[in-house]
């Protein structure tokens, strides 16, 4: 394995082994990259939406019917549920995309009172395009890893992720009784 070269966050653990010897500092080393990196994927990530006229939200929702196969349509709370967003913050993507023509709303076939959240023609090309430029983006992003060290990091960041989610679940649910 190659000598990694030493950043901010090496400086920052250093300083405080030295200030605070008795401190195991090291989470740090795994949040203060993180926290580094994910300003820059945001602001990578931002720069490719734009080019395709999207904010990163937009993208979002548009990649989510697109995923979801023809009819690429879905009722609003399954879209926001798989985005993990608010009703009200789903409802103003939606006012905007379906302005721009790029999503439309109509009547649930199946359920007279609800409402489906279809992609246009417009919408399907504009997402075509795009999502082939955020992960060509987000393979350069990850160039200077290696296949097997790109799936070691998408392995570890997902134990990371569920053994978050299984600790809040639990103070949730420890806070309520």
């Amino acid at each position: 394995m190659e000598a990694m070269e030493k950043d901010d966050v090496d400086r920052i653990l250093e300083q405080w082994a030295e200030e605070r010897p008795d401190l195991d500092a090291s989470p740090i080393g795994v949040f203060g990259r993180l926290s580094r990196a994910e300003r820059v994927l945001d602001r990578a990530l931002s720069r490719t939406f734009n080019r395709s006229g999207l904010v990163r939200g937009e993208f979002d929702v548009l990649a989510t019917l697109r995923r979801n196969g023809e009819p690429y349509s879905l009722a609003p709370t399954e879209l926001y549920r798989s985005m993990m967003l608010s009703s009200g913050a789903m409802t103003n993507r939606l006012d905007r995309l379906e302005e721009r023509g790029l999503v439309r709303r109509s009547q649930d076939t199946d359920d007279r009172r609800g409402v489906r959240i279809t992609l246009t023609e417009k919408g399907f090309d504009l997402i075509e395009e795009a999502v082939e430029a955020h992960v060509e983006n987000e393979q350069r992003l990850l160039a200077g890893l290696s296949e097997e060290e790109r799936l070691h990091l998408a392995e570890l960041l997902g134990k990371l992720m569920s053994s978050m989610q299984t600790r809040r679940q639990a103070e949730t649910h420890g806070s309520e009784n």
